[in-house]
């Protein structure tokens, strides 16, 4: 039975030469890059051609770059960190309602350290608007959370103009945005956007599980919750994971050569998948047009995510209920969208990939359509 994976959004398969390059460092350019001696030197050299690489295809300065275990750990870095870095200008943080759990249960834990956080609903088309976040931010928000790019629905907020309304209404308000999503999908130029804070990951572009990277813009400032030693200006001590590190700036440079083919593939896929769906009865399309087009999220009201899941399991066919994350509790996202609960309780997430096929989507609609005649009975 062939394999369909159409869960590219929860990780990614990693690229053959990124891999090669972990191998590489592991096995000869082994040295501690912290290390005064020739090995050492060699693995820092690695380890900062790859900060600039990563930098470079964020477009941001590579000195503001740091490497942290994650996606999650960036996010905490930044949202709980930069909080607490301006807890002398105040208490209030603001929020998107469906940003990734890493920040939610990080607005939540500032909750129980005396910050007060004011959650922001998405519009109709599952954007956080300029208006929202202008209305929300006063003179006591210290840090505002926006993501780029949904993971559950693939909305792309308009994270420039949001910054900017911030900005406007409170000077010295942070601005964080979770990047991980869209990072080498569609273009991010994290000094031009105007934040503060941009999380990114490699396993969500081909690169491995375990290595992420948080930008600071020049002049911003973040409370470390690591300690140790004085790896990465003291703000994530600890040994670099050099192997790692390596293969995530492989990935990026792989991802950068291929980027323009990927996207019209991506946009492709999206049209085909969702021109299919127009004549398909018993399934409604969550994401919406503004959406990145690697990521689709549908519902079936009356087949549960959970046994649709399995359905297309045992077909050979794996997508995802929502974000990995999760462990398949409700969507917030579905919910905080204002979907019934038929509808949050039916959503399946597709996301597409770089060995995707048209005919994996042809694969996925007659099994779709079998699932709707056999458990809707």
């Amino acid at each position: 039975m062939k394999e369909i994976y159409l869960d590219n959004s929860a990780t990614t398969k990693v690229y053959t030469k990124a891999a090669e390059a972990a191998f590489e460092v592991m096995t000869k350019v082994y040295g501690n890059p912290s290390s005064l001696h020739l090995k050492g030197v060699e693995a820092e050299k690695i380890m900062e051609e790859a900060r600039k690489d990563i930098a470079d295809a964020l477009g941001a300065n590579p000195d503001g770059l740091y490497f942290t275990s994650g996606g999650t750990e960036a996010n905490n870095l930044a949202v709980i960190g930069g909080a607490l870095a301006k807890k002398r200008r105040g208490n209030k943080i603001v929020v998107s309602a469906y940003e990734h759990d890493s920040v939610i249960k990080s607005a939540k834990q500032l909750e129980t350290m005396g910050f007060s956080v004011t959650w922001l609903m998405p519009d109709e088309n599952g954007i956080i608007t300029p208006a929202s976040v202008f209305e929300a931010v006063d003179e006591k928000t210290v840090l505002v959370s926006v993501m780029l790019v949904n993971n559950e629905i693939g909305a792309i907020n308009p994270i420039k103009e949001l910054c900017t309304a911030a900005k406007r209404k409170n000077p010295e308000v942070l601005f964080h945005t979770d990047a991980v999503q869209a990072f080498c999908k569609i273009p991010v130029k994290a000094e031009k956007l105007g934040v503060d804070f941009v999380t990114v990951t490699a396993h969500k572009i081909g690169g491995p599980k375990g290595i992420g990277a948080l930008w600071i813009k020049k002049g911003a400032r973040v409370i470390p919750n690591h300690f140790g030693g004085e790896q990465e200006k003291q703000l994530r001590p600890g040994t670099q994971a050099t192997p790692l590190i390596a293969a995530f700036g492989k990935a990026v440079l792989i991802e950068k050569e291929t980027e323009n083919e990927r996207r019209e593939r991506m946009s492709m896929l999206r049209d085909y998948f969702i021109g299919n769906l127009e004549h398909a009865e018993g399934i409604v399309l969550n994401s919406k047009e503004n959406a990145i087009p690697n990521i689709v999220n549908i519902s079936v009201p009356g087949i549960r995510s959970e046994i649709m899941l399995h359905f297309l399991e045992n077909r050979g066919i794996y997508v995802s209920s929502g974000s990995a994350c999760a462990l398949g509790a409700k969507s917030h996202v579905l919910a905080a969208m204002g979907y019934d609960s038929a509808r949050i309780d039916s959503a399946v997430r597709i996301s597409f990939g770089r060995e995707t096929e048209k005919e994996d989507i042809d694969e996925l609609m007659a099994a779709l359509k079998d699932a709707i005649s056999t458990l809707c009975r």
